[in-house]
């Protein structure tokens, strides 16, 4: 009778241990292929627009290619097409890419 009162259903510390290690392996991986790759990225963009110069070719979110003719603080004035009259202040973090006058891509 007192072995059937006796019941070896709580864990052990054997597979704790594992499931502690299971967990860790699983969010090292998130970290790798998720977390690590978009802050590369995030660097990689602040890099760009901070690169940003006066001449400069720039390609907007909205699929504008325009020239660089004035930057301030956060704004750059940009201006688009052969008229040289459309010229817009626009946010820096609305550039998607620079090409330099010497030609080199960004």
């Amino acid at each position: 009778m007192a072995i059937l009162l006796t019941s070896d259903t709580a864990p052990s510390t054997g597979s704790l241990i594992a499931m502690i290690v299971v967990y860790a392996v699983i969010f090292g991986a998130m970290y790798l292929f998720m977390f690590r790759p978009q802050r590369k990225e995030q660097k990689r963009v602040a890099a760009m627009i901070a690169a940003v110069e006066i001449g400069d070719y720039v390609l907007t979110n909205s699929g504008f290619y325009g020239s660089v003719i004035d930057i301030t603080e956060d704004t750059v004035i940009v201006e688009f097409g052969n008229n040289r009259n459309c010229r817009i202040p626009m946010q820096k973090s609305a550039i998607a890419q620079i090409e330099k006058a010497n030609g080199e891509q960004q």
